[in-house]
């Protein structure tokens, strides 16, 4: 067990805290005003994780607080002070975390595939009556888009991007993901399997430390950025550069981005799957 003195738990609860406060809050101001943003406020209300929640640290399992009494649900209280009770905790979750290592591990071992161009956002507006980021509008026409789609084809295999096709969609993706393939379907240039990361890192919360779970927020927040500017939307008046994915020069752009997450992503993914394999073997994880 790893004892963390309370100058130091308080200090690295305090930098969480700070960390996290600068994406939280402005979206919390939007909500409060009535307001949404496409891009900074989908890791709110896309994933289920509150932002109290991700505002919150923990140390991760087999570390002890020094000096810590009641720190929360979860926790123990020892002779030295706060620990995770990570027995009872794995005892509800241990076929989640056993199911979440087998996707990361199998994941990994993939190349990561580069032709996909981000058409899954496209996909999920083509000839569609109504479009989910109806506050902003399109910047080419319900043709242009049809025919982008069904000239480049759309080969996704992420379920979660897939089930939010149009109907009309889904008989052109190459592949048909479910849930029950996305073990062997998801693969690291996926800018969505990466973005997903985050929501691994919070459910495995508060298994694992809070640094990891902002970690992967943080590379989630810089995808979806490059996701909705290689969209059909037109976001210029937020600040945001389209990634013209129906040019040969927007198509590398993509490409070029997808493969720097795929290597940003690398070791965090690495982190959690180390996670998981220390908590299924029961051993301190990091």
């Amino acid at each position: 067990m790893e004892v963390l003195e309370p100058e130091v738990w308080r200090a690295r609860t305090e930098a969480h805290r700070q960390r996290v406060e600068a994406w939280t809050a402005p979206h919390l101001a939007r909500r409060a005003r009535g307001e949404t943003h496409p891009i900074e406020d989908f890791l709110f209300t896309y994933y289920g994780h509150r932002p109290a929640r991700l505002r919150q640290w923990h140390p991760g399992t087999g570390v002890v607080l020094k000096g810590a009494r009641d720190f929360g649900s979860g926790y123990l209280d020892t002779p030295e002070g706060a620990t995770l009770d990570t027995a009872a905790l794995m005892d509800r979750r241990g076929p989640a975390v056993e199911w979440t290592a087998r996707l990361l591990a199998a994941t990994a071992a993939r190349p990561a595939y580069l032709g996909c161009f981000g058409l899954h956002e496209w996909a999920m507006v083509y000839k569609a009556a109504e479009v989910r980021h109806g506050a902003w509008p399109l910047r080419l026409s319900g043709d242009e888009i049809a025919e982008v789609v069904e000239q480049r084809g759309v080969r996704c295999g992420h379920f979660d991007a897939f089930r939010f096709f149009t109907p009309e969609a889904r008989p052109l993706n190459a592949l048909q993901p479910t849930r029950q393939r996305q073990q062997a379907l998801e693969q690291p240039g996926c800018l969505h399997a990466n973005m997903d990361l985050y929501k691994w890192a919070y459910k495995l919360s508060p298994l694992v430390s809070s640094e990891l779970v902002a970690d992967c927020f943080m590379l989630a927040r810089d995808i979806r950025a490059v996701d909705m500017r290689a969209s059909p939307y037109d976001l210029s008046s937020l600040g945001y550069r389209a990634i013209r994915i129906e040019t040969p020069e927007g198509r590398a752009e993509y490409a070029a981005e997808q493969r720097g997450f795929a290597e940003r992503a690398r070791p965090q993914r690495q982190r959690l799957l180390d996670a998981c394999e220390r908590l299924l073997t029961g051993t301190r994880s990091p």
